[in-house]
């Protein structure tokens, strides 16, 4: 039975990485999950569920974010389950390595599809929900990325730029129905994303950028192989669930990388890139 102290939160991308660990810890602490996958639920309950004791609430649904009638259908099935959808925790993306230049339209077009519209659609089905109910919380799992333009992840660096904003902007319009929208800003945290992240075919074939894009991505895989685990971040976000008025951001990782976030904002940004441009060894 569903008492009013718990949360009925809806995970997106639960199957793996920073979803997997935000929907272990909120069930530990005996909320209501539902935790998202494209495929394969069976598998990924067996695997959250070899991490909680039996007691521990977290159903598995399948769901794609790049589907509007999946993700209306999985919403309104939680709603009707649980009588109500108290948080939504987006974490479902992917990221792509290559230079801008070599990256094609259509690789483009998937990663923006993915990581910035896979989350609005979930927004849009879980408003109206909210804002019925008077309350609720949304929080979007942006990076580091979307405050330092990163070489060579370009356009996973544009999605999350593009969340920012678009979630400053929601904040404002959803705030005076209860509703809060809040950003989440992880540094290199070692998970499955390293090993994940795609690559642009034209980059894969391609010597024009070869060398220097093999030296960043060895420096990127290097912080994101030695990150903490996401456990910090999953209990960043049982923590800012538990606020009732969270900041608009946070960013959790690394002190060095939540220092460049800082600076970022406050430095020339000729003193910022020319610091960047020395850690990842980029010509200037």
């Amino acid at each position: 039975m569903l008492t009013n102290h718990q949360a009925v939160v809806l995970v997106t991308g639960a199957s793996s990485g920073i979803g997997r660990a935000c929907a272990i810890h909120l069930a530990r602490q005996g909320n209501l999950i539902y935790g998202t996958t494209r495929r394969n639920p069976d598998q990924v309950a067996a695997d959250l569920r070899q991490s909680l004791e039996t007691s521990h609430q977290l159903e598995v649904v399948v769901m794609d974010v790049d589907d509007d009638e999946s993700v209306a259908r999985t919403v309104d099935a939680v709603v009707k389950r649980a009588g109500r959808l108290d948080a939504v925790v987006n974490c479902a993306g992917f990221g792509i390595a290559g230079a801008v230049e070599e990256t094609s339209d259509g690789e483009a077009r998937a990663i923006f599809e993915t990581n910035l519209l896979g989350i609005l659609r979930v927004c849009r089905a879980a408003i109206p929900v909210m804002r019925e109910q008077g309350r609720g919380k949304i929080l979007n799992i942006s990076s580091i990325g979307g405050v330092i333009g990163l070489p060579f992840q370009g356009f996973y660096s544009a999605t999350k730029f593009a969340l920012e904003g678009l979630t400053e902007a929601l904040r404002m319009e959803i705030r005076g129905f209860g509703i809060r929208a809040v950003l989440i800003e992880p540094g290199d945290f070692c998970t499955g994303f390293t090993d994940s992240r795609h690559v642009a075919a034209a980059s894969a074939s391609s010597d024009v950028y070869r060398k220097a894009q093999e030296h960043v991505l060895a420096i990127v895989e290097k912080d994101e192989r030695g990150g903490s685990s996401p456990e910090a971040i999953a209990q960043l976000v049982a923590r800012i669930l538990r606020k009732r008025s969270p900041r608009v951001r946070y960013t959790v990782g690394p002190v060095a990388q939540k220092l460049a976030a800082a600076l970022k904002r406050v430095l020339p940004s000729k003193w910022f890139e020319w610091a960047l441009s020395m850690y990842y060894g980029v010509k200037r």
